[in-house]
């Protein structure tokens, strides 16, 4: 996933600070690079590298940042190599004057489209598929920008919570499915956008409300404008409930925490096994532990110590870097565990590369057991419409079945949360839940 917001200020000058705290609040999200785009009086001005938030923006770069609308970007990368250029926002220059732009999704026809824009002469700077969007943009624009921009979406397959900066509007756009997230907030009467509303109570600003599946809000010094295109049943990503979203954010008005609260109650249900405490692996598995322990009516312990200045090892660019992350990334708390029948709660395993090495460490503090409890089922398919699981190769489900994962990983007994259990926790079926039993709401090109 990535992270974008935007701002539009009708009297600040420095929105380039709000929006990196914004993005403070959203560095869950992505760790490979961040950048920050504002208007100056009708100058883009911009500033992105590798790294993150506070690593990016010293002192010196947020001052010169100065502009009264501004969009950012985090981003954790799907396409394109890890390099500057492939950094976000996308800042273009083009007849009609400067647009930038930040995306959090997957342009499906990515390929198909950039292959015809080249034919008719077009020349890309970047790998990434948000430039394909850039030029649609560029191309259409005649008299009127909303067009432009109707149309280039028009013209998109695929998923997108995305935010666009002109030099007098911030435009922000969801997919007709709404499998990506975006919400509105307000400063006083500064409206932001964000992908998560966590970024809204960062910076003191009030919710108010989802963007809507299809739709694209203009803001400008009139206010805030709606356009609806044509939208389809919801189908957010469910992987934003099991992995991604922070826990204090709400997504369509449902609580991540109480959704992941209700994983656990329902996994204990589903899937009982004596314990004498129960762990949750940190920092996603904490919660739906929380629910299992709740439930079941064991202990919850603290097993796991995490070193807070490690990032998280599923969103890591490479194995290699997974692995070394995951050696520095846990302690276990050898009192709690030691002698003692583990349950171990995790929020997924989808490359098999954190739970097998945290096993490792628990039995070796003493453990008698270990069993694991997944609070979602096995993640079966590749996603290609977001998330960094392209070919089955990197998914251990997909390879093994639970008996063999539960060896490989050294686990007394092995349990999934079943996809209707996940649904009923989460409060709905208006999900997609593609990577989990292959029901796509687009299709591959």
């Amino acid at each position: 996933m990535s992270g974008v917001v935007g701002i539009y200020s009708k009297e600040r000058n420095n929105v380039s600070n709000i929006i990196y705290y914004g993005l403070y609040a959203l560095q869950h999200r992505g760790q490979v690079s961040t950048g920050i785009a504002v208007n100056n009086n009708g100058f883009v001005d911009y500033f992105k590298d590798l790294g993150l938030v506070h690593e990016v923006f010293p002192k010196e770069t947020m001052e010169r940042l100065r502009g009264n609308i501004g969009i950012g970007h985090i981003r954790y990368a799907t396409t394109g190599d890890t390099t500057t250029i492939n950094a976000q926002p996308l800042v273009v220059g083009y007849r009609k004057g400067a647009l930038a732009l930040a995306h959090d999704g997957a342009v499906v026809n990515f390929e198909k489209l950039r292959d015809g824009l080249e034919e008719q002469g077009a020349i890309f700077q970047s790998e990434l598929d948000t430039e394909v969007i850039a030029n649609l943009i560029a191309r259409y624009h005649k008299d009127n920008i909303e067009d432009a921009i109707i149309k280039a979406l028009d013209d998109i397959n695929g998923t997108y919570g995305l935010v666009i900066m002109t030099t007098d509007k911030l435009i922000g756009a969801r997919d007709q499915y709404g499998v990506k997230p975006l919400s509105i907030g307000k400063l006083g009467e500064d409206y932001i956008l964000a992908s998560e509303t966590c970024a809204f109570d960062t910076i003191g600003a009030e919710f108010i409300r989802d963007v809507e599946p299809g739709e694209i809000v203009i803001i400008d010094e009139k206010g805030l404008k709606s356009i609806r295109r044509k939208a389809y049943d919801k189908r957010l990503c469910l992987f934003e409930i099991i992995y991604f979203a922070r826990p204090d954010s709400k997504l369509e008005n449902k609580s991540i925490y109480l959704a992941r609260i209700e994983a656990g109650k329902q996994l204990a249900i589903e899937s009982a096994v004596d314990g004498d405490i129960v762990i949750g692996a940190p920092d996603s598995g904490t919660i739906p532990a929380i629910g299992y322990a709740e439930q079941a009516k064991i202990p919850y312990a603290e097993g796991l110590i995490k070193n807070r200045y490690v990032g998280r090892t599923f969103i890591q660019p490479t194995q290699e870097l997974r692995e070394q992350g995951v050696r520095i990334k846990l302690n276990v708390l050898k009192e709690n565990v030691e002698g003692k029948r583990v349950i171990l709660v995790d929020d997924s395993i989808v490359r098999g590369t954190t739970i097998k090495r945290t096993i490792e460490m628990i039995k070796n503090a003493g453990a008698k057991e270990i069993h694991v409890r997944i609070s979602s089922p096995p993640v079966l398919h590749p996603c290609y419409l977001g998330m960094d699981t392209p070919t089955k190769e990197n998914l251990i489900a997909a390879q093994m079945s639970k008996e063999e994962i539960r060896k490989l990983i050294g686990a007394d007994s092995l349990e999934y949360l079943s996809l209707e259990g996940l649904l009923k926790s989460a409060g709905g079926k208006e999900f997609c839940t593609g990577c989990l039993d292959g029901n796509y709401p687009i299709d591959k090109e």
